[in-house]
């Protein structure tokens, strides 16, 4: 996805969402604050948002190329469960 239709941004004011270009199921994440925020639009439209603030995984993020966030958030999550 381009960059400029990605639908996650951060601004002055904080973080700006445009759910109508999520796609259902889909992650979307940046980094805010020293916090991982994690972002998905569910079957039923719902936005849902995760933050992450466990600093070991944040570095890990801030240091990775983008391709590799969705393997390390991957591993995150199996590893604390939170699919369940």
């Amino acid at each position: 996805m381009n960059i400029v239709d990605y639908p996650v941004s951060i601004g002055e004011e904080g973080i700006k969402l445009q759910p109508e270009k999520m796609e259902v199921d889909k992650l979307y994440y940046c980094i805010y604050q020293d916090k991982a925020m994690l972002f998905f639009k569910d079957k039923n439209d719902l936005l849902n948002c995760y933050e992450i603030e466990e600093k070991e995984i944040v570095d890990e993020l801030k240091q990775s190329k983008s391709e590799d966030m969705d393997d390390i958030l991957e591993k995150y999550i199996e590893k604390k469960n939170l699919n369940h």
